[in-house]
């Protein structure tokens, strides 16, 4: 076998055993149903931009977009106790609660102190690599309507991660 030959195969084996290790290391969700319910890409150049108020911090955050790709709208079910396992998204996400409790963890969090949002509120998950968590109530089932935004055509709404073990559910 060729050194080029040989490179080319240690590269590839390189390249499977990083992908099954990223998948053995992702934190699926558990007792969560996921259906997506409209899917569209803009005719025209679109650029959007979110400005999020930290309640801890009092900083603002901006969130942008330039020349957003998809928009994916999905609805999701939690059975009491589900939750979505660490991920992250491409872009920015609207998520409306319209049942139940959700409480969102951010990896970036060492105190663990997550975000709880009842039915009738609202929240924006930065996406662009933030990765989190979504744990529904313990009690009855939590319904979530997400509008995701630059989502690349083709591909999923959701990125897994590893956990990043800064909570101890």
């Amino acid at each position: 076998m060729t050194k080029k030959r040989l490179a080319c195969s240690a590269a590839g084996a390189a390249a499977i055993a990083a992908t099954l290790t990223g998948v053995a290391l992702a934190t699926p969700g558990n007792a969560v149903v996921g259906t997506i319910m409209a899917r569209a890409g803009f005719t025209n150049p679109v650029s959007i931009m979110f400005r999020l108020a930290d309640d801890h911090s009092n900083r603002t955050q901006v969130i942008q977009v330039r020349n957003a790709k998809d928009t994916v709208i999905q609805q999701i079910t939690f059975t009491a106790g589900g939750h979505t396992g660490w991920h992250s998204h491409p872009g920015p996400a609207l998520v409306l609660v319209t049942q139940g409790e959700l409480t969102l963890y951010s990896a970036d969090d060492s105190a663990c102190s997550g975000r709880t949002y009842s039915a009738g509120q609202a929240f924006i998950d930065p996406g662009q690599g933030h990765v989190h968590i979504g744990r529904a109530s313990q009690t009855g089932n939590t319904v979530v309507w997400v509008t995701y935004f630059d989502v690349p055509p083709g591909s999923g709404v959701r990125i897994d991660a590893p956990d990043p073990g800064t909570c101890v559910f």
